[in-house]
């Protein structure tokens, strides 16, 4: 009798060990991935996260923060490289703080369009600079989320023609070096200010302009406080939908694989949106009042190219690559 007793403890103890080795790996929860954005919840790009988290759903919980409150513009990149964080929307110029080599991709009419942008990226040239990033910087870019063509936004009814013509124009830029220089390329006197501040920057004076693609300037109301948008077509703008070294190679190949074409849809139907929105709000901004015309492009063109190509941040530009860029 004792020794069926003891049979059968030694039966249910082997089945509860069993269970409790088991338990954790089903039980386990899914791999967090935090992801911080400078832009709103209402912006599309925040659409297009949600479109992505949910097609990630089944391997992974998806948090997404938005309009900085989890981490500051300009401080995400750093996040990524400490593990603070996961995923997020780094900006171009901020991989160029840190990858001088970078900076060509920021500097103002490299790209044609959001295609263009496109094919660069899915390029084997594209593929180097993101390798680049990936082995210096610890960070995998995922793809281009283009969010419209930069124009600038002005408060003042001054005319603006050429670059000449924005001379004493304190204009919002964010802050880092490539952006700066961006809006002296412009003509402007550039000046740092967080996105988040634009708006009452415009309504008090702190600036007299800022330049953002028309969806922005839809989304953050910051046509109430302009005059006039002055289509510079200055950029083609884009941040990086990225995420830390660390978490994509913690990842099993088909992780991997199920994520990047998530990003890649995500990323596609993002840009059609900017796209079709950048189209509707010429009629918008116009029925708001404000003047909407197009300046000397080509002045433009000229000035801000002769400033890049003399400056010393095109001393680090890939040799050839503006060459091959325009090729595509």
């Amino acid at each position: 009798m004792k020794r069926n007793t003891n049979r059968r403890r030694f039966l249910v103890g082997t089945s509860l060990l069993a269970a409790a080795i088991a338990f954790p790996a089903f039980a386990q929860d899914k791999p967090k991935l935090r992801f911080s954005a400078v832009f709103s919840d209402q912006d599309i790009r925040a659409n297009m996260m949600k479109s992505f988290a949910e097609d990630i759903a089944d391997s992974f919980t998806f948090e997404g923060y938005y309009g900085g409150n989890l981490f500051k513009q300009g401080t995400e990149l750093v996040a990524l490289q400490r593990g603070n964080l996961e995923m997020s929307n780094v900006a171009p110029q901020d991989i160029s703080n840190q990858l001088p080599e970078w900076s060509i991709l920021t500097s103002a009419y490299l790209f044609r369009d959001a295609n263009h942008l496109k094919a660069f990226f899915d390029s084997e040239l594209g593929d180097e600079m993101k390798q680049m990033a990936e082995e210096k910087l610890g960070v995998r870019v995922l793809g281009p989320t283009f969010y419209g063509t930069r124009q600038v936004g002005l408060k003042p009814d001054k005319k603006i023609n050429t670059p000449a013509d924005m001379a004493g124009i304190k204009l919002r830029m964010p802050g880092g070096d490539a952006w700066q220089f961006l809006g002296q390329a412009l003509g402007a006197n550039p000046t740092p200010m967080a996105y988040a501040e634009v708006y009452t920057g415009l309504q008090t004076g702190a600036i007299d302009g800022q330049d953002n693609p028309l969806p922005n300037v839809q989304n953050m109301k910051f046509y109430e406080v302009m005059s006039q948008i002055v289509l510079t077509s200055h950029l083609v703008a884009f941040d990086l939908l990225t995420i830390s070294s660390k978490s994509w190679n913690a990842m099993t190949p088909e992780q991997q694989q199920a994520v990047q074409a998530a990003a890649d849809k995500a990323i596609d139907w993002s840009a059609a949106e900017h796209l079709k929105q950048e189209e509707e709000l010429l009629a918008y901004f116009k029925e708001k009042g404000l003047e909407v015309y197009t300046p000397d492009i080509e002045a433009f063109r000229t000035h801000a190219q002769k400033l890049y190509l003399e400056s010393d941040l095109s001393a680090s530009w890939p040799e050839g690559l503006i060459e091959k860029i325009n090729a595509l």
